[in-house]
């Protein structure tokens, strides 16, 4: 039975999952969906997930969406490559380390793009401000995090790696659209203001597989 995978390019919640599956080394059939056309709102899509949301993964009779609830998934039924550790402490800084993530910072920085994407005057100031501040503030906690190792948590890639790449990514990408080199100049280049973030940042892009995840309609990987 075949992995199937559902995604939008550019969601970071999809990325996550196209990332997985590389990092695992595991057979699946991509389906790309169109959001502009609602093609994840099809009847097919929400038949698997009534939330009409992606990432969905199809594991032969099996549906599983939430894109953490997939990496969980994965972990435990291809366990090699492990994404969540490989003890219980390890396990629970990862899932730790993205609960920060999700609490702290993921609806800022989504904000953020948001703005950026609709066109919206990238000013300095006011709901922006505070957003890139939350950003920034990440932004040096995982620098802080990847002064003392390679990855995240631990000696190997891990789900925090994972989960938090996408959404790094994706504002760098937003930052580059014009209007916005105010903002930008706060985070970017990257080498400078988070050197050890920048380096981490290509060790993701080295891993196997990682050119099958990056998004179709986004410019070549800078």
């Amino acid at each position: 039975m075949s992995i199937d995978v559902y995604w939008a390019s550019g969601s970071p919640y999809s990325w996550r999952v196209l990332l997985a599956l590389e990092v695992k080394g595991l057979p699946y059939v991509s389906h790309r969906l169109q959001l502009q056309l609602q093609e994840h709102k099809s009847p097919a899509m929400l038949a698997m997930n009534p939330r009409g949301r992606v990432p969905v993964l199809r594991d032969g009779d099996y549906v599983v969406f939430e894109s953490l609830a997939v990496l969980y998934y994965l972990d435990l039924q291809y366990p090699q490559t492990p994404l969540f550790g490989r003890n219980a402490q390890e396990a629970a800084v990862i899932m730790r380390v993205i609960n920060e993530f999700q609490a702290y910072t993921e609806s800022a920085l989504m904000g953020l793009v948001e703005s950026l994407l609709q066109g919206r005057p990238p000013r300095f100031s006011g709901e922006m401000a505070e957003a890139m501040h939350c950003v920034a503030s990440e932004a040096r906690t995982i620098e802080g995090r990847l002064s003392k190792g390679d990855w995240i948590v631990g000696d190997n890639v891990s789900a925090a790696d994972l989960a938090i790449y996408p959404f790094i990514r994706l504002v760098m990408h937003c930052l580059r659209r014009p209007g916005a080199e105010e903002l930008s100049a706060r985070l970017l280049p990257a080498q400078v203001h988070y050197p050890a973030l920048a380096n981490w940042l290509l060790r993701v892009e080295a891993l196997p597989g990682f050119s099958n995840t990056w998004p179709p309609d986004w410019p070549a990987l800078p």
